[in-house]
């Protein structure tokens, strides 16, 4: 579900969950597993053309009240596994990163992106944002955020650079080394220095998530429930109808 590939200077976590590595409950425990495990710099990168198009609707539809339950909990973990990793993680971003997988972006210290599209379209799918995801967001997409989750529209790597949400853009063939290289940079600084600085710029969000407790509650109550399980089925019977 995701490949550890130690480069010099750094480890890059692959998504690889094919066609478009879709967020599954598999693959979140392994990149909580995976984030949990390494130490020092990390890139993260998708497998094949996408980053990742977001969460696996139709294993989500399927998998009952329980799944959806241990899914919803693991995903909000996720994406605090990366955000909260002490050393530099910079993100590759080599094609699609919708919903989820745009927020794996943004949980990142910094974000290249070659191509593709990128946004947050939970909306359109009739899901709220847990706390994490949305205080994540809020702080790396600045006031551009509220656009990006009521708007639920993806847009290109140039406007995403435009709006402050990437970083820089960079070609398909360089992504990769331009990503190490960056994490081999941001790595050579004192590491006790890095995670403390790093700590203390993510603080306000740390307290914004703790502070969610009771609002995250009812986001997980609206996951499992058959209410949202029918807008998902309705979403991907569009879908397929528009192929």
């Amino acid at each position: 579900m995701t490949a550890l590939d130690k480069a010099d200077g750094a480890t890059i976590l692959r998504f690889d969950n094919a066609p478009v590595n879709a967020l599954d409950l598999d693959l979140l425990n392994v990149i909580i597993d995976s984030m949990r495990g390494v130490e020092g710099a990390v890139v993260l990168t998708g497998a094949g053309r996408a980053f990742s198009a977001g969460v696996d609707l139709r294993a989500l539809a399927d998998g009952g009240t329980d799944y959806a339950a241990q899914f919803v909990a693991a995903l909000s973990e996720a994406f605090l596994a990366i955000y909260d990793h002490p050393a530099p993680v910079i993100a590759a971003v080599n094609g699609h990163a919708i919903a989820g997988g745009c927020v794996l972006a943004m949980c990142a210290d910094v974000r290249l992106m070659s191509g593709g599209t990128i946004g947050l379209t939970e909306l359109s799918v009739g899901v709220p944002f847990p706390v994490a995801a949305l205080e994540i967001c809020r702080a790396a997409m600045g006031t551009s955020a509220t656009r990006a989750a009521l708007g639920a529209k993806t847009i290109d790597a140039e406007t995403a650079l435009a709006r402050g949400w990437v970083d820089e853009l960079v070609g398909k063939d360089e992504l990769l080394d331009k990503a190490l290289a960056t994490a081999r940079e941001l790595g050579a600084y004192s590491p006790a220095a890095y995670a403390a600085t790093k700590s203390e710029l993510h603080k306000p969000v740390r307290a914004a998530i703790d502070a969610g407790a009771a609002a995250d509650a009812v986001v997980r109550a609206s996951w499992i429930s058959e209410e949202t399980r029918g807008r998902i089925n309705a979403f991907l019977e569009s879908l397929a109808r528009g192929r």
